[in-house]
């Protein structure tokens, strides 16, 4: 499995799942935009990669604003080269009860989560296009295909990302473009650890894990695992696709 050789970026890639994909991009032989709004986190990033031999840049931008995403693929692109692997990881959350969902705050997950990955698939595309080849990989969640309490406007947002991979499929597939979707599910990252320090799931986390079939948390590098092959050669006949990375959670 290999897509030595490409530009990559990495939205949302100082933390989490969002770093642990650059590096795997990275180790897998790619030069990686790290994009995310914190410098610090997203420099670190860069530098682990330029540290083992990679190439990175850092660039920092609030996907929701289409001019900072502009602005920041331009800059990959000077750096690095066109952009032919997109992987759309950016993203927020918020546990609230429905009922009690503002229109401010349905907007902001909206304008992140979705309109985010509107904005850097369009920004990106051109390079594809020219190089008739090009790997975009969206970030979904397990919540957006079993529902999750009081995370309807995180849930509708991401059940949205689904969709709209499957539609750029189609739409993009004959100009050897692939478009699928990552769905984690209880992935330990810095905001899931952010839920249980803040006691926000509905009952314990160590019970929604146990009754998995692999009975764990998942861990960022499993995730990175999967989006990796999305953007890899191998990956040229699988387009419109969402995999479930999950434990086997509601097989």
């Amino acid at each position: 499995m290999a897509s030595a050789g490409r530009v990559a970026l990495v939205t949302g890639g100082g933390a989490g799942i969002g770093e642990a994909v650059c590096l795997r991009l990275a180790r897998d032989g790619n030069a990686v935009g790290v994009l995310g709004q914190k410098a610090a986190n997203t420099q670190a990033v860069a530098q682990a990669i330029t540290d083992a031999g990679g190439r990175a840049v850092a660039v920092q931008a609030d996907v929701s604003d289409r001019a900072q995403v502009d602005a920041a693929v331009s800059q990959v692109r000077d750096t690095l080269g066109p952009v032919t692997i997109l992987v759309n990881n950016a993203g927020i959350e918020e546990f609230t009860p429905f009922e009690q969902i503002g229109e401010a705050a349905w907007d902001r997950i909206m304008d992140v989560n979705l309109k985010g990955t509107y904005h850097a698939t369009q920004a990106v595309l051109p390079d594809m296009i020219s190089a008739g080849w090009g790997r975009i990989v969206n970030l979904t969640a397990l919540g957006a295909q079993i529902g999750a309490a009081n995370m309807v406007h995180y849930t509708a947002s991401k059940g949205g990302v689904t969709a709209m991979t499957r539609s750029l499929a189609v739409e993009l597939g004959a100009k050897g473009i692939t478009v699928n979707a990552v769905a984690p599910g209880f992935i330990l990252t810095p905001m899931a650890q952010r839920a249980i320090d803040g006691d926000l799931f509905p009952v314990p986390y160590e019970e929604i894990v146990a009754t998995y079939p692999i009975p764990r948390v998942g861990q960022p590098e499993e995730a990175a695992a999967a989006i990796a092959f999305f953007a890899s050669e191998d990956a040229g006949y699988i387009t419109g696709q969402t995999l479930g990375v999950n434990g086997g959670c509601c097989t």
